[in-house]
């Protein structure tokens, strides 16, 4: 009989012979990197010169060479909340760094867009496209190569992913990723849908929503729903980039400020220049991998990560697909319950004891592998551990090791459920995946006649005119990567959610992307091939029947003939141009499929 720990060990095994042609190339690249030692000792005067000029105190440690210099990489912009704290965290970084006899400069700072400020506006369709574009940018700024070690400051969708590409470009040095930590928690996140479906419904006028999503989004911090950029977070912790037990602390306030110059230490601590050298090439292993998709399942995380933990892992020469994640997912308890996937935030999953349990739990039932190298050092169980900040010492100490609300985090012997709800769907209409660890079991099998748009607008124009009545699988094509840089469906859930809440059976299927806060409505998301690569998506027509099924993992074209029409075309000059969409040609001409990533990166 095959166990959950069998399952575990047998996609590691697979993953690892998958990924032997490309990983061990990296691997001889990053050591040949390593062995031609600290790279400032091989920039001329001159070189060395302009890095230093502007470095006031820290100039002659630099230009001596012993003291180790740690590179910022840095997403600093004051309208997103997630990232106004970073303003604040180039000085104590360098502080930290004079205080162990280092050094720290801001080697550059990289792009941060919001999904929540562009959804549903053209400026989404530069979203996916940004991660990539993130990665170059901290590739530039690093590639002077001036840097013992790295830290990263990100968080949200895109950020981290395309941070974590940039790491592994320079996989030789080590880094620690830093956090902001959430906002302080608002008006409910299940409040602010409700007023949002009201408004979608006409009930309430834009002053009611206005209020509503204020009350939600009040401050510094990341947004407490546990869309990507919390589900990024996470991830730090599980695959060992972040300091334990630093994911959800809030920002500005003393512990954070200690995690924060304790990263800066620990970065340099584990470079070349001394006894523990750990680069992120020996974290970011096969293993590594696999502790996140075990993570991302037990923690119903956002549907984002099927295309960036592919596109991260192949940056480092590994090569994940989306059975991977379904087959892990089938032997992987969901653990917690947090919005949407329950009433909690990350705040209230943090207080009940948050990723430092969840870690220490799965470890105990076998699923974790437990001996990856981490910046805390070798073994996960250090992230069992959670920080402690008193008379101006930073510590680490255990944990209760029991769930302090568990409506909200539950044990691995007794989740809410005993998968983690993520689903590979293949059949007639493609791949895709689906998330249904917030769909009620009644709505994880649809099968009714397809509506089919080319445009978000035209379904909501659609829902407005009264025309989505009785059951109907919502289709959504041309929104792939290829066809308009894959973006976010996210603001058709209110609409979507009024019709199943009016006892229709609705299914979204799309090209496309929908959410890392998709919720109650199923959704197969990420077909491929996509509608303009002539995928049969594209042969799709108004009435035809189609099955979404999240039991059988099944996509099915139930009409027939359906194969023998062409593929429709669509007029995508509108989504060529504007909001810099014409600078981004090239991304749309070379970018991979989303079941490779959907990146530029030889996708």
């Amino acid at each position: 009989m095959t166990t959950p720990i069998d399952t575990v060990r047998r996609v590691t095994d697979r993953i690892i012979a998958r990924s032997e042609a490309t990983r061990n190339p990296y691997l001889d690249r990053m050591a040949a990197a390593h062995s031609k030692g600290p790279a400032r000792a091989h920039l001329s005067c001159s070189g060395q010169a302009h890095a230093y000029a502007a470095s006031g105190a820290d100039k002659d440690a630099l230009a001596g060479g012993s003291a180790g210099n740690l590179g910022i990489v840095t997403t600093y912009n004051d309208m997103l909340s997630a990232h106004q704290p970073y303003e604040r965290y180039p000085e104590l970084i360098r502080q930290a760094a004079r205080d162990a006899g280092g050094t720290a400069q801001v080697a550059g700072g990289v792009p941060a867009m919001c999904d929540g400020v562009t959804q549903g506006e053209a400026g989404m369709e530069l979203s996916l496209f940004s991660r990539d574009v993130i990665a170059l940018a901290a590739s530039v700024a690093l590639s002077h190569n001036t840097f013992d070690a790295a830290v990263f400051l990100g968080v949200c969708d895109k950020i981290v992913p395309g941070l974590v590409i940039a790491a592994q470009a320079f996989g030789h040095l080590p880094a620690v990723f830093l956090p902001a930590g959430p906002m302080e928690s608002g008006l409910s996140n299940e409040e602010k849908a409700k007023v949002r479906r009201q408004f979608a419904a006409g009930e309430v006028g834009r002053d009611a929503l206005m209020a509503a999503e204020m009350a939600a989004y009040h401050g510094p911090g990341t947004c407490t729903f546990y869309g990507t950029a919390n589900t990024n977070q996470m991830l730090m912790e599980f695959m060992g980039l972040h300091l334990p037990g630093a994911s959800f602390v809030p920002p500005n306030t003393e512990l954070r400020d200690a995690l924060t110059c304790e990263g800066a230490r620990r970065a340099l601590s584990l470079s070349a220049l001394g006894n523990d050298y750990t680069p992120v090439c020996d974290i970011l292993d096969e293993r590594a991998f696999v502790n996140g998709i075990i993570g991302l399942n037990a923690t119903g995380g956002s549907t984002n990560l099927l295309i960036h933990l592919v596109a991260m892992a192949r940056a480092g020469g590994i090569l994940l697909d989306w059975q991977d994640f379904s087959d892990l997912s089938e032997v992987t308890p969901l653990m917690a319950r947090v919005y949407p996937n329950g009433l909690a935030d990350v705040n209230h999953f943090h207080a009940a004891g948050g990723l430092g349990y969840m870690i220490g739990e799965l470890l105990k039932a076998g699923l974790l592998h437990p001996d990856t190298k981490t910046v805390a050092g070798t073994g996960l169980e250090n992230y069992t551990m959670d920080p402690q900040y008193s008379d101006g010492v930073l510590t680490w100490r255990a944990g209760s090791g029991h769930s302090l609300n568990d409506k909200i985090l539950r044990p691995a012997n007794d989740p809410f459920q005993p998968t983690g709800g993520l689903k590979r769907l293949t059949g007639s209409l493609g791949t895709a995946v689906i998330k249904v660890s917030a769909v009620a079991p009644e709505h994880h099998v649809v099968e009714a006649p397809a509506r089919v748009f080319a445009d978000q607008n035209d379904v909501k124009a659609a829902f407005k005119a009264g025309e989505l009545t009785g059951d109907v699988v919502v289709v959504v094509r041309f929104q792939g990567p290829k066809a308009n840089g894959m973006p976010e469906l996210h603001s058709l859930t209110p609409l979507l959610s009024i019709l199943q809440g009016r006892g229709q059976k609705v299914a979204l299927v799309t090209d496309g992307r929908m959410s890392g806060a998709s919720g109650k409505v199923p959704a197969a998301i990420h077909v491929c091939p996509e509608a303009v690569d002539g995928g049969p998506i594209a042969r799709l027509k108004d009435g035809d029947l189609i099955r979404v099924d999240a039991v059988a993992g099944t996509l099915e074209i139930l009409t027939s003939g359906v194969e023998e029409r062409p593929a429709a075309i669509a007029d995508l000059s509108a989504n060529q141009a504007g909001t810099g969409r014409e600078l981004f040609a090239a991304f749309r001409n070379s970018v991979g499929p989303a079941t490779a990533g959907a990146t530029i990166f030889g996708g």
